[in-house]
C-alpha cells in the first residue's frame, strides 16, 4: 500500500485524512500544496480517475477572491497555475483516488 495525502497543514479535512491513517498505523506520504503543485503528469493520473470539475474547489477563499465564479476558463490550466484551488485531500493509493475526507472508501482499501 503506498499512500499519498495531497493537500495543506491548514486544512481540516486533510488533518482528518491524516489522523485516519496515523490512527491505523499506516505510512503515507504527504504533499503540501502550499510547497510545491502537482505537476501535468500527476494532474492527469487524478484527473483519469476524478474529473477536473470535481477537483476545483468553488467555495475556497482563493476561488471567490479572483473572482472565478465570473469567468470561463480551462480548470486543467488553472490547476496547475495555483494548485491551491484544489480540492483536499486528494488521497492516493496507486491509481486509486479520492477528494475530501472519505473514510469507507480508505476502509475498503485497507481491507
Amino acid at each position: 500500500m503506498n499512500i499519498q495525502i495531497i493537500g495543506t497543514k491548514k486544512c481540516k479535512e486533510t488533518q482528518k485524512a491524516e489522523r485516519f491513517f496515523k490512527e491505523r498505523r499506516i505510512a503515507f506520504h504527504f504533499r503540501d500544496l502550499t510547497e510545491k503543485g502537482l505537476t501535468k503528469g500527476e494532474l492527469e493520473n487524478i484527473s483519469r480517475v476524478i474529473p477536473f470539475e470535481e477537483l476545483i474547489d468553488t467555495e475556497c477563499k482563493r476561488y471567490k477572491e479572483r473572482g472565478m465564479q465570473y469567468m470561463k476558463f480551462d480548470i486543467e490550466e488553472e490547476l496547475l497555475s495555483d494548485s491551491l484551488l484544489l480540492k483536499t485531500p486528494i488521497v492516493r493509493n496507486g491509481n486509486l483516488v479520492t477528494v475530501g475526507y472519505q473514510p469507507e472508501v480508505w476502509k475498503k482499501w485497507l481491507a
